[in-house]
């Protein structure tokens, strides 16, 4: 297992991979180990890096989370909802085509062990409200207004 960090405007953020795609990115109150850094973190970190700056909009990084089928789904459907955009749960539902698994949609959402890169920040609730974010609601809150702010900067 590779392992590295990076500072952001939100504190430190850790970088799990394997050799073979990213398994964990989050956010930490310090850095807690010793880093084992590989090319994949070191471009993960790069492209956070560029993320955090606003340079970047859209990440191509490997990613090889652990998760059930219908987790892996979830969390692909995450990936389609565009940059400084915004969606609910019900909404990530239909995009797997399965309307009546909203709640369990809720307890994916909330597994996603890739932080930013797979977007789960960007789901809020169906009346337009902040909802749980493993971060914290202050690291939600930041996030989604940086995207939208660096979207209304580039389009």
């Amino acid at each position: 297992m590779f392992s590295q960090y990076i500072d952001s405007p939100l504190g430190p953020v850790h970088i799990l991979a394997t050799a073979s795609g990213i398994t964990a990115i989050s956010f930490v109150p310090t850095r807690q180990a010793a880093e084992h850094p590989s090319a994949l973190t070191t471009l993960a970190a790069q492209q956070l890096s560029a993320y955090f700056a606003g340079t970047l909009s859209h990440f191509s990084l490997p990613l090889t989370a652990s998760g059930t089928l219908f987790q892996q789904q979830v969390w692909r459907q995450l990936c389609a909802i565009p940059f400084g955009q915004t969606c609910s749960y019900a909404d990530i539902a239909r995009g797997i085509s399965n309307v009546k698994a909203v709640r369990a949609v809720g307890a994916a959402n909330g597994r996603n062990p890739i932080a930013i890169v797979v977007p789960c920040h960007r789901v809020i609730g169906a009346n337009g409200t902040l909802t749980g974010y493993a971060g914290g609601l202050d690291k939600k809150d930041w996030l989604l207004k940086h995207e939208q702010r660096q979207k209304a900067l580039f389009g």
